[in-house]
């Protein structure tokens, strides 16, 4: 089995990946976005079964003044479908598969029962060795011995997205509860990334994945500007401690964001929830991509 690195996946994978974060980023995202923001165009309200706080859970007393946001088993927007739809897509498929073939423009990487090699392959095109090898992009490539070798593709994906959901639930908690009360925002931050982290070297730990998410942590929380300076959506004020363009004078800002754009709130806990998401995202393309090349040699 021969994976190319095409920077734009083939149409029916790339299909299927657009439509789980359609539908599953949504759900995965509203179990932390109404301690942290606000909606403010097009919401969808679902109502939260009437069932009381859970003994350990409480909110701090700011919080409970907000409480209209914590009443909801999922609000959303209907713009944020189609914008996790793309986010998935470029975040599983095309963003690493850019960054895996600047890494290894000419090369492709053959595995041999867990190890890695670099392909010789003779003139008929046949891959050297007395061994069956596939040969795929660097991106695709796990390394040996981890626990997670044994893991179907399947069942890596799974994990990947369940593991996503605890990390984004695990935010909220951080953000919210009162089981946490003294921890700064720096330190809740860096719990979420060892967590992301942690998944990353047990479900991943390639270099083109780990390069992506990094920048998609640090580029993703930014690609929200616009939306908040247009008013889809804003971050509720106890959660807003992240400023990124309080200190830039740029009149072309005014342009695109408006005259406040200084005063632009996010919040710093979303960085590492962005890993976590690319993570997963990373993992349900290449199980689509996998499968339906296996459906084709089939």
């Amino acid at each position: 089995m021969r994976i190319h690195s095409n920077i734009l996946p083939k149409p029916i994978p790339a299909l299927k990946l657009a439509l789980t974060g359609a539908t599953v980023g949504p759900l995965v995202d509203s179990l932390h976005n109404q301690c942290l923001l606000e909606y403010q165009k097009a919401m969808i309200d679902i109502p939260a079964p009437a069932f009381g706080p859970l003994p350990f859970f409480s909110l701090p007393e700011e919080m409970m003044q907000q409480s209209d946001h914590f009443s909801y088993l999922i609000r959303t927007s209907w713009y944020v479908p189609p914008l996790l739809g793309i986010a998935y897509l470029v975040l599983g498929a095309v963003l690493p598969s850019v960054i895996s073939r600047i890494l290894s423009p000419k090369g492709t990487t053959t595995i041999i029962l867990g190890q890695r090699q670099k392909s010789n392959s003779n003139s008929s095109g046949s891959t050297t060795g007395s061994r069956s090898t596939s040969t795929m992009n660097i991106n695709e490539v796990l390394v040996p011995s981890l626990p997670s070798m044994a893991m179907s593709p399947r069942s890596r994906t799974i994990t990947a997205v369940l593991t996503t959901a605890i990390i984004i639930k695990l935010s909220e908690m951080l953000e919210s509860s009162s089981i946490f009360p003294y921890f700064e925002s720096e330190i809740n931050t860096s719990i979420l990334f060892t967590a992301a982290l942690a998944q990353w070297f047990l479900l991943d730990c390639t270099i083109p994945s780990l390069l992506t998410a990094t920048i998609v942590s640090i580029g993703g929380p930014l690609s929200e500007l616009p939306f908040v300076a247009n008013g889809f959506w804003h971050y509720l004020p106890q959660a807003s401690d992240y400023y990124p363009l309080k200190d830039l004078n740029w009149d072309g800002l005014i342009f695109l964001l408006g005259d406040d754009y200084k005063g632009l709130a996010l919040s710093s806990i979303t960085a590492p929830c962005y890993f976590a998401v690319t993570m997963d995202a990373i993992a349900l393309a290449r199980w689509f991509s996998m499968d339906d090349t296996n459906n084709n040699d089939g």
